[in-house]
């Protein structure tokens, strides 16, 4: 039946899979941490009762996303010894270590902590237990700090050495962990969590409100959703602004697919806001564009030269159609999102902040704005990376395991169905938990949601849970 397909291409259609769903629970899981964190302070500074309802109330769903997100990440792990065995073995040395770091570190910070965490609140002390709720949203940071390190290698390496067995080795772990572009996808991705989080709480309390615009809990998370969409979505434009410079200086190529550049321009590029990429005629179709913005975004000159994919060989090109259009949906979400919050300030300043019926259904509308702008920005960011692993020294298509396409595919199939069975579950569960208002005097999470971490608990090393 898979006679003729290309096993590389599958084996990467299944990381893909998995990753994407893998992605969203870590986005979710590192805001949520940090939100229970900041409910957990303010109702210990402020003894309002509003805010321990609604830390028990994210508790339960923050149980049952950890655990879908440690779930999701097993199968990732065990990828790399099957589907791409010569990229373990060539970079098993460098990624390897990586990887033990976050374990070592965030994964065990937040297993010791997330048992206080979840049922210790009136056991161990309400100071001790924020200590706890801090050191999980901590780990999901330094998680986050180690992944981002190791793919961030992968895109910018620096600080390696080649043995003779053709492994990169470390030749200085300071620059290898903090190589040129690990920074700005840090900052990229957590506040990309954050947002993430910030719309998926704000569209929860405004569907509360528009049942009911007195409640107090919907009140609360709404307006803090609000300031957190109004105040972080600018700096996340900043933030990407950089991210770009930093990708044109180190990688160029992914650059001239993003912005769908197959020409060189000499007097200024312009900035295409839609086409169609034709990557077998080397050309963007159908274009409409803004003369000379894309070098004045790019290098701050209107006449900078900007070169095209006509100067770098086919053979390195990348999906220019996937990169061109992820990276324009990753964009739209953001001006959104930006967009939203703004308009929620409009509303806070004339006093219209929880009776703007338009308001409220907007902010249910974008709940998923979040999700989407992730997984556009991790596909812009791997798929542009193509054709190699390791930028410029391995590529992908030697970096796979020696399997044929049927073996392959029956994986990939078997993935599909219990993905879309577990998860679909999972998350329906999640919203069911959601479409309930916040209630007075909840404690702890619920037996499911307590399963669910229980399910996935110390199972996974090397995943951004």
């Amino acid at each position: 039946m898979f006679e003729g397909w290309d096993a590389v291409v599958l084996a990467r259609a299944q990381f893909a899979f998995t990753m994407s769903f893998h992605i969203i629970f870590p986005a979710f899981s590192i805001g949520l941490a940090s939100y229970l964190a900041v409910l957990e302070a303010l109702w210990l500074w402020t003894g309002r009762e509003v805010f321990i309802n609604l830390f028990n109330y994210w508790l339960k769903i923050f149980a049952v996303a950890f655990g879908m997100g440690v779930v999701s990440g097993i199968v990732m792990s065990y990828q790399f010894g099957t589907n791409w065995s010569v990229f373990a073995d060539k970079t098993g040395p460098v990624i390897g270590p990586l990887m033990a770091y976050e374990v070592l570190t965030a994964f065990f910070l937040e297993a010791g902590f997330l048992g206080v965490m979840l049922f210790g609140l009136e056991r161990v002390g309400h100071r001790l237990h924020f200590m706890a709720t801090l050191m999980v949203a901590i780990g999901t940071l330094i998680s986050a700090f180690w992944i981002l390190s190791a793919n961030s290698w992968m895109q910018t390496p620096t600080g390696h050495t080649v043995n003779a067995a053709g492994q990169f080795i470390a030749a200085d772990w300071l620059e290898l962990i903090f190589n040129p572009s690990f920074p700005y996808r840090l900052v990229h991705m957590v506040l990309a969590a954050y947002l993430t989080t910030a719309f998926a709480i704000g569209a929860v309390g405004a569907f509360h409100l528009l049942r009911d615009p007195h409640q107090a809990g919907a009140r609360v998370m709404f307006s803090m959703a609000m300031w957190m969409a109004t105040i972080v979505a600018p700096i996340q434009i900043v933030a990407g602004d950089q991210h770009g410079l930093n990708t044109l200086e180190h990688q160029p190529v992914k650059i001239m697919a993003m912005e769908g550049h197959f020409e060189s321009h000499k007097d200024g590029a312009p900035l295409y806001l839609f086409g169609w990429p034709d990557q077998a005629e080397g050309k963007l179709k159908y274009a409409v564009g803004i003369p000379k913005l894309g070098s004045l975004i790019l290098k701050h000159s209107p006449d900078a030269p900007m070169a095209g994919l006509d100067t770098v060989p086919r053979e390195n090109w990348p999906p220019v159609f996937i990169a061109f259009w992820s990276f324009r949906i990753m964009v739209g979400m953001g001006v959104l999102m930006a967009g939203l919050g703004l308009v929620s300030l409009w509303m806070r300043m004339r006093g219209r902040l929880y009776d703007s019926r338009l308001l409220h259904v907007c902010s249910v509308a974008m709940a998923p704005a979040g999700f989407i702008a992730v997984l556009a920005g991790w596909v812009t960011t791997e798929v542009g990376r193509q054709p190699f692993t390791v930028y410029g020294l391995l590529r992908t298509a030697d970096s796979a395991s020696p399997l044929a396409a049927p073996a392959v595919a029956s994986s990939l199939i078997a993935f599909i169905i219990v993905y879309f069975a577990v998860f679909t579950a999972g998350v329906v569960y999640i919203l069911r938990l959601m479409a309930q208002p916040p209630r007075h005097g909840e404690h702890g999470p619920t037996k499911e949601a307590a399963a669910g971490i229980a399910l996935g608990a110390g199972t996974v090393p090397g995943a951004i849970r």
